[in-house]
């Protein structure tokens, strides 16, 4: 009896701490190169897109999906570095349409 009480406890210690947990990867950097891209059309655009989701993920790292916190990290870094990443996007596609017209008032 107290063999199999024994095992009982041992198996629910192992039920109770996570075995497959790992805490989340994070490179916390990524380089998006754009060069090769014209930026002025929509098919540039849509791989600076696709180049900058796969960056997000290579700066933010993955979790185990038992271990919820990680999980909840990751996606809050990757949450947070979207928002950053959307106006560096917006300038660079700005900047690909072609010089800013200067507008000047006078009275």
């Amino acid at each position: 009896m107290t063999n199999l009480l024994r095992h009982g406890l041992l198996l629910a210690a192992m039920i109770g701490t996570p075995v497959f947990a790992e805490p989340a990867q994070t490179n916390h950097r990524s380089i998006v190169r754009t060069s090769d891209l014209d930026l002025a059309t929509a098919s540039g655009q849509r791989l600076l897109d696709r180049r900058l989701a796969e960056a997000v993920i290579e700066a933010c790292g993955t979790a185990s999906k038992v271990d919820l916190a990680g999980s909840n990290a990751v996606r809050r870094c990757r949450a947070e570095t979207r928002g950053r990443l959307s106006s560096h996007r917006q300038r660079l596609i700005a900047s690909a349409a072609g010089p800013t017209p200067i507008v000047t008032a006078a009275r």
